[in-house]
């Protein structure tokens, strides 16, 4: 295809300023995340040491499960994510604080409601029953599960200042927002150890509280005290009929978060049944190992997605090619990486968290093969959420989500643990492969029917 010399040079220019927005935000977000990612691995053994290796277990299939309240925004976050990123590349302030206060508004309602319902339905629940625990949890849990699902529900709506952020392509400063919550909570949580007995209640509320009382902070100052005031939410910028805009996208990333529940979410309760709480431990050791690798990619595609949402809106498909290969090849060397991770795994689990917890090998290889899949998957997802064309991967998640759950406790009964990762590899092989597709499709302008919705 010929291009006019003109046409390039204004069409470089502004890819290169695209691309070093991306690379100021990447670097940052690697110092940002490098922190955060130090004091999640700090705060494992910390928190084993406060609580037990089984309470510890419990705490995290609990987390697992208060976690789907994030996913009840109904993908009004990743809505807003992309809306706000479309008015600003028109640069129409109006439109885009209109979004944000819309957003804020009916999120804030749909949250207070849920909570009610939710301390209601709490009072009559057994959860050590559920889980499948000794009946002396019952009462613990009742509280651990109110408190936590109150600072969950909060911080959906205080966390759409990161997704701002995110969404201006800013994604470094709202990955400091998260390391500074980490350090706190590794702080917080290391005092606990030296002066209280082992709760999971303690656990809970200060590991819950902490992250989401930084970002309520920073939303205070930013909206007050920065060029993001004038997107502060207020009632007058409310309305109702962007309310459609936004959840029209959204609402299928509701879909898609819903399916993930059942795929991904599931993994620790189908352990927890069937191989009891310390395997959720050794599961989610060498899976907090490997995600090393998935926190890097994670880190490099984040400021693509909303990149991807202002180069498709100005069909700048050139620098969208050439960013779609220099990721795939920052995937190849996380390959070459998790095979040395595989190498040292022991040695690190032995340093990390001690002799008492033994991961077996077959479960450290079927996880990094897992997580090597999904960081393929998601650099495509990226990509394609930014475009806003997300029918196929919806397809994908909601055909696997009605037979996880079986076929996840059928594969754990007959392999254990390494069992239990067959059914999402098998989903982000197949999201990578039609991902791989769609976006080729997309840059090719020939992405018709479902591949470009």
């Amino acid at each position: 295809m010929f291009f006019p010399n003109n046409y390039l040079i204004e069409r470089y220019s502004k890819s290169s300023g695209r691309s070093k927005e991306a690379v100021r935000n990447i670097v940052l977000s690697f110092i940002a995340r490098g922190v955060s990612m130090v004091c999640s691995l700090l705060i494992v053994p910390v928190t084993i040491h406060y609580v037990n290796p089984t309470r510890y277990g419990i705490w995290l299939t609990l987390s697992s499960i208060i976690g789907w309240i994030l996913l009840f925004d109904f993908g009004l976050g990743n809505g807003l994510r992309n809306k706000f990123a479309e008015a600003m590349a028109d640069d129409d302030k109006d439109l885009a604080r209109q979004y944000v206060s819309t957003t804020y508004f009916t999120l804030g309602i749909i949250m207070l409601v849920f909570f009610i319902v939710f301390a209601i339905i709490n009072q009559f629940v057994n959860w050590a029953n559920i889980l499948k625990l000794d009946v002396s949890y019952a009462q613990e849990l009742k509280q651990v599960f109110a408190i936590v699902t109150f600072f969950f529900c909060t911080s959906l709506v205080v966390n759409l200042f990161s997704t701002i952020l995110t969404a201006n392509q800013k994604p470094g400063l709202s990955a400091v927002l998260g390391a500074i919550g980490q350090i706190v909570s590794l702080l917080v949580i290391y005092i606990l150890t030296l002066t209280t007995e082992g709760s999971l209640f303690n656990l809970a509320f200060y590991y819950s509280g902490v992250p989401m009382l930084v970002v309520l902070l920073a939303s205070v100052y930013g909206f007050g005290f920065t060029r993001y005031k004038d997107y502060v939410p207020k009632l007058k910028y409310y309305k109702k009929n962007h309310i459609k805009s936004v959840t029209s996208l959204g609402f299928k990333f509701f879909v898609i978060c819903i399916s993930m529940i059942f795929i991904f979410q599931m993994m620790n309760i189908v352990i927890s049944r069937e191989l009891g709480p310390d395997a959720v431990t050794e599961y989610n050791i060498a899976f907090k190992y490997f995600n090393i690798l998935t926190t890097i990619i994670i880190i490099i595609v984040t400021p693509f997605w909303s990149a991807f949402t202002d180069a498709y809106h100005k069909k700048d498909y050139i620098w969208m090619a050439g960013s779609m290969k220099k990721l795939e090849n920052v995937w190849l060397m996380s390959c070459l990486a998790a095979l040395v991770m595989i190498i040292f795994a022991n040695l690190f689990y032995r340093v990390w968290v001690g002799k008492e917890l033994v991961v077996q090998m077959s479960t450290t290889v079927s996880i990094a093969v897992y997580v090597t899949l999904y960081n393929l998957g998601q650099i495509y997802m990226y990509m394609i959420n930014g475009v806003g064309t997300v029918k196929i991967q919806l397809i994908i998640y909601l055909l696997f989500a009605m037979v996880a759950w079986p076929l996840m406790v059928q594969l754990c009964r007959a392999l254990g643990l390494p069992g239990i990762v067959v059914v999402p590899s098998v989903v982000v092989a197949l999201q990578a492969i039609f991902g791989k597709i769609q976006i080729g499709k997309i840059l090719n302008e020939r992405a018709t029917g479902l591949w470009g919705e």
